[in-house]
């Protein structure tokens, strides 16, 4: 590959991280350094690096922030959400309100019932664990495993109804939690959703 071509790779490649990421340049850039230029290894670079600066920040307060509101398209189905940060400085930025409108975007097409794991009803979650182990109970297999396989099976549906756990409807290769994770290694601060609600006409 000669030097002018290797400059437009590296470009096309730099602009597709970003993409895929939306993290800022330099943090592209650097990403794909310490890669090799690995497109894959750069996404998980960042992505390790998003929850890392997300651990650091978790107990720092959460005052600031803003509820955002989105109507779809023929005034049926609305979804209202409150994301939390540190400063109204961030609050007010088009990273932050970007990613509010885009959960709420995700909220309305995925329909999570809740936020995260914890926040499932207990009785709801023991009326799908009684199912699960009818399914299983004629199997033959041994009690070890039919837990195992339970606990397989519990961790799948918080993956389609918990909001941080579902796949990002942007971009299906990462979870809402790694998208946030983007932003909070975006802008240094702490950054949590703190409730949402889902309006649909008729339900």
């Amino acid at each position: 590959m000669s030097t002018e071509d290797k400059k437009v790779h590296d470009k096309v490649l730099l602009q597709k991280l970003r993409d895929i990421t939306g993290v800022g340049m330099m943090d592209c850039k650097k990403a794909l350094e310490e890669a090799g230029n690995d497109l894959e290894k750069a996404i998980e670079f960042l992505r390790k690096k998003g929850a890392a600066v997300a651990s650091k920040r978790a107990e720092k307060e959460t005052s600031e922030g803003i509820v955002h509101a989105y109507i779809h398209p023929g005034a049926r189905l609305g979804v209202l959400i409150e994301i939390n940060c540190e400063t109204d400085f961030v609050a007010r930025t088009d990273d932050f309100k970007q990613f509010a409108q885009d959960v709420c975007l995700h909220i309305a097409a995925m329909k999570p019932l809740c936020l995260y794991p914890e926040d499932v009803d207990p009785k709801f979650l023991e009326h799908e664990k009684s199912i699960l182990r009818d399914q299983l109970a004629g199997s033959g297999k041994p009690e070890k495993i039919i837990a195992q396989i339970l606990d397989g099976k519990v961790q799948k549906l918080y993956d389609e109804i918990c909001l941080v756990r579902q796949p990002f409807v942007k971009n299906d290769q990462i979870t809402v939690a790694d998208k946030l994770n983007e932003l909070i290694a975006k802008t240094g601060e702490n950054i949590k959703i703190k409730r949402f609600v889902r309006y649909e006409l008729g339900e």
